[in-house]
């Protein structure tokens, strides 16, 4: 049986081994799927071990998506235009890098959510690798602006200037205009902390936080007290990325709606 994994820092929450377990028993293809913890800068080598045992495909979760984008040996279109990997497959005696964050969020929010992107105004927080896999598909899907603000204000001019789209802009932390979608992409969760953004962003939005579970909760509640529409975590988009990297190694799509049904009802039970 080939080997898979998810790598990245911390792992030790990751659902990926669970989701894929689950995909493998739904398609009838077993999957022996790992956690594998890695810091940033130890992404090559973590690869060549994993490679020499038999590793043929890997989740790559923060922070080391841009790490793995610049490691693999070629990257698929979608990779490229967001310069960030987060599957890689081995091919050929190398790592193929591709991105399917970004597909598996648009899959969530319109299909599992039923929330309509086209036209609409979407403010995204965080410029890292995770936000850079998603601008791509969410400009793909016929949203009408996308305002990209960042802690650190140079890498969200970096990502306007690399996406070269008329609807893309930088946002400025006191910016008043008003947003149907508010899209939080950074790690911030996993340390409890807020974006330094004004209430007034989160009001009649619907606000989705690519975390999931409790790394999403205090972002989340913040927007509901602040005056979001509606909220929702990154579960269903972690199911549906990783259904798109299933297909990739397996040649098959597995259905999500199950899986994500039982991960929702643990998750509220609990």
């Amino acid at each position: 049986m080939s080997l898979y994994a998810v790598l990245g820092h911390p792992i030790d929450h990751s659902l990926s081994p669970r989701i894929h377990e689950a995909f493998g028993v739904l398609t009838g293809r077993p999957v022996r799927y790992e956690r594998r913890e890695v810091h940033a800068g130890g992404l090559a080598r973590a690869l060549a071990a994993f490679a020499a045992e038999g590793g043929r495909g890997a989740n790559i979760t923060v922070p080391l998506k841009s790490e793995a984008f610049v490691l693999a040996a070629r990257a698929t279109a979608r990779a490229a235009r967001a310069r960030a990997v987060n599957t890689l497959s081995w091919e050929n005696g190398a790592w193929v890098g591709d991105n399917t964050d970004g597909i598996g969020l648009v899959r969530d929010l319109t299909a599992n959510h039923a929330w309509s992107l086209r036209d609409r105004r979407v403010f995204l927080i965080g410029a890292g690798g995770a936000a850079q896999g998603i601008v791509g598909p969410l400009l793909d899907a016929g949203i009408a602006a996308l305002a990209i603000f960042n802690r650190t204000p140079e890498r969200a001019h970096e990502l306007v200037s690399v996406c070269a789209d008329a609807r893309v802009a930088a946002a400025l932390p006191a910016a008043q205009a008003s947003y149907d979608f508010v899209i939080h992409a950074t790690a911030a969760g996993l340390s409890g902390d807020l974006p330094a953004l004004p209430d007034t962003l989160f009001e009649g939005a619907i606000v989705y936080d690519l975390m999931y579970g409790p790394k999403a909760r205090t972002f989340l509640t913040h927007a509901r007290v602040c005056g979001a529409r509606e909220v929702a975590d990154g579960l269903g988009m972690l199911v549906e990325q990783a259904a798109e990297s299933f297909l990739l190694w397996h040649g098959v799509r597995p259905p999500t709606l199950p899986v994500l049904e039982r991960l929702r009802a643990e998750a509220d039970a609990r």
